[in-house]
């Protein structure tokens, strides 16, 4: 369908699902046609890489977000808020010199606003519609909203029927004009075969630093006197070996078909209320221990939408027991959701008709 069209894919670099969603896009160009280029740093780069070995990739350097070590991120978020403002010319400067060397014929951007030049056909990506923030969320939202129009397409991840998977975040009275609901995405598949070895639990942790370490710290102190086999997956792309401490293995990163068994066949999941990590438990069919970055006003409201379905368990952070939230978790299990691929799919058409 897309003729060997070189279309430059490119997430945010803001913990690692924006990357991990972008791993079921990136296949089904590859299936379609198309030569996807990567375009990433850091983390969300070498996540891609290693998924996609075979494809060219650059790297694009972003804002790098750091989160205070406190439950409270206003003042941390306004301090970075200028670099990233800077960030979206810089992006658009970046891509003009890319296009030409590069000779992209198309740009799928999650969430990074610099990506789009004129003549050049451009997606966002996004579920953050309605982001919710620290503060001035209206005047946020407006300016969210104009970045988000000025693509041509902007491809909605959630299901079109409210409140779908991200709530009010995607679901509201005022979308962008080119807006469309995709569908969720997700790189995990229900059949997976089981992993040689199998754990009783399944931690998976990520997102910027300190918070991310201190939930590390966290676990692995409870988790090495729960009964059982465990693993940590510590959510370090970038490097780092394996290493045992009792009861529990914890590797830096494990590649998605990997941890689509090793989460499919675990006893019980721990992990962050990202949405990307909602969409992958939707469809393994799974339920799980969800704990919300520390005043990440997004994941926080993640976890008041989802808690009380009675389905995940959401814990704070500070206060959460490994063995009273694990005994909290629903005894059944869902049914693995079955992707909608034509939402999806009618958004690439339209797209490799732009290009022709």
């Amino acid at each position: 369908m897309f003729h060997g069209a070189r279309i430059l894919v490119a997430p945010l670099d803001w913990g690692l699902g924006h990357a991990t969603r972008c791993i079921p896009i990136i296949r089904r160009l590859v299936e379609q046609g198309a030569t996807p280029v990567i375009g990433a740093d850091r983390g969300p780069l070498a996540v891609l890489r290693a998924e996609f070995p075979e494809l060219e990739h650059v790297v694009l350097p972003g804002p790098v977000i750091r989160y205070s070590a406190s439950g409270r991120q206003l003042w941390s978020m306004v301090r970075q808020f200028p670099a990233m403002v800077r960030s979206v010319p810089q992006e658009r400067a970046v891509l003009q010199g890319l296009r030409r060397r590069m000779h992209l014929d198309a740009v799928i951007s999650d969430q990074r606003f610099g990506l789009r030049d004129a003549g050049l056909p451009s997606v966002v990506l996004t579920h953050q519609v309605f982001p919710f923030t620290p503060a001035a969320q209206g005047a946020l939202r407006r300016l969210n909203r104009y970045h988000l129009a000025a693509f041509d397409q902007c491809w909605v991840v959630d299901h079109a029927n409210a409140p779908g998977l991200a709530g009010e975040l995607a679901h509201g009275p005022a979308l962008p004009p080119n807006a469309r609901y995709i569908g969720t995405l997700s790189r995990m598949r229900a059949d997976a075969p089981a992993p040689v070895q199998t754990y009783d639990v399944v931690a998976v942790i990520s997102g910027p630093e300190p918070q991310r370490g201190l939930l590390e710290q966290r676990l692995l102190q409870q988790l090495r006197t729960f009964p059982g086999r465990h693993l940590l997956v510590r959510g370090l792309p970038q490097g780092g070996t394996a290493e045992q401490q009792g009861n529990v293995q914890l590797v830096p990163h494990l590649p998605a078909a990997a941890l689509n068994a090793h989460l499919l066949h675990a006893r019980h999941i721990i992990t962050r209320t990202g949405y990307t990590t909602l969409m992958d438990l939707e469809a393994l069919g799974r339920a799980a221990v969800l704990i919300p970055t520390p005043g990440q006003a997004e994941q926080e409201y993640l976890g008041r939408l989802h808690a009380p379905l009675e389905w995940h368990v959401v814990r704070n952070q500070e206060h959460v027991q490994v063995a009273e939230a694990i005994a909290a978790l629903p005894r059944t299990t869902n049914a693995p959701h079955q992707p909608n691929d034509g939402p999806l799919q009618a958004a690439l058409e339209d797209l490799a008709r732009r290009l022709h």
